[in-house]
């Protein structure tokens, strides 16, 4: 019984079955080794919680970009529209993102501010990054503060990644006889964009934003040149602009 094993280890010269034996053992002890290694990396992988900066830098990334109405829009043109006109914007804001205070429950701080110089940041998205406001312009150009979304985690099996509201009473807004408003956003893992905006009076009365339910802005196609020309894409005749003050938000803060 012994033998065999003490063949095997002293590894004797033309002795094919021992030496065999010996590369079995050690192939078998890096297996195991790499195995073991393997396991801990995963379980410490696995252990690693998402930190609250994670969730803010995961909501950065997904507002980030251009996106349309413009599905929405074709399907209920009387309650939705898709306007793009960047040399006058329709409403133009700054947006600071940041972890929710460690006393609340939820996850992530979205903020809206008015813009100082709202000139400056006309035609944004497609201008060089050379002839943008710097970011040193960007913070001397943060007006006064708007509205704030508390957004959480969505739970698994949900379309949504985030979503999230003003809380209870929202925030001022003096805007066509309003004297408060409330927004709802939710991120969606497809990378869609829902909002609804909506503004009261005194007795509760909504007296703008949509009635019909949220905007869903759907990320920029790969290519849209057969969009570009459609009569969504361009300035609103004065009917319509009529029609977006019963339908979504401007502020005139």
């Amino acid at each position: 019984m012994g033998s065999g094993e003490e063949t095997g280890a002293g590894g004797v010269p033309g002795g094919g079955g021992g030496g065999g034996g010996t590369g079995g053992v050690v192939r078998g002890a890096v297996l195991k080794a790499l195995v073991v290694v393997g396991g801990v990396l995963l379980l410490r992988r696995l252990r690693r919680s998402t930190t609250r900066w994670d969730h803010a830098r995961a909501v950065v990334d997904a507002l980030s970009g251009e996106k349309f109405s413009r599905e929405q829009a074709r399907k209920d043109p009387d309650n939705f529209f898709n306007l793009r006109s960047p040399e006058k914007p329709f409403r133009q804001r700054f947006y600071m993102v940041k972890p929710c205070p460690k006393d609340m429950k939820c996850d992530v701080e979205l903020s809206s501010y008015a813009i100082r110089d709202v000139e400056e940041y006309k035609n944004f998205c497609d201008r060089p990054k050379d002839q943008r406001p710097q970011p040193e312009e960007v913070i001397a150009d943060i007006a006064e503060h708007l509205t704030t979304i508390h957004l959480s985690r969505c739970e698994r099996g949900k379309r949504c990644l985030y979503k999230g509201s003003t809380p209870p009473g929202g925030f001022p807004n003096n805007w066509s006889g309003a004297t408060h408003c409330t927004s709802d956003l939710s991120i969606h893992k497809n990378g869609e964009v829902h909002i609804w905006d909506k503004g009261f009076d005194d007795d509760g009365n909504q007296v703008w934003g949509t009635k019909a339910g949220p905007y869903e802005f759907k990320p920029a196609p790969k290519s849209n040149y057969d969009d570009m020309f459609s009569p969504l894409n361009f300035s609103a005749p004065l009917t319509l602009e009529k029609k977006l003050e019963s339908s979504y938000s401007i502020d005139d803060q």
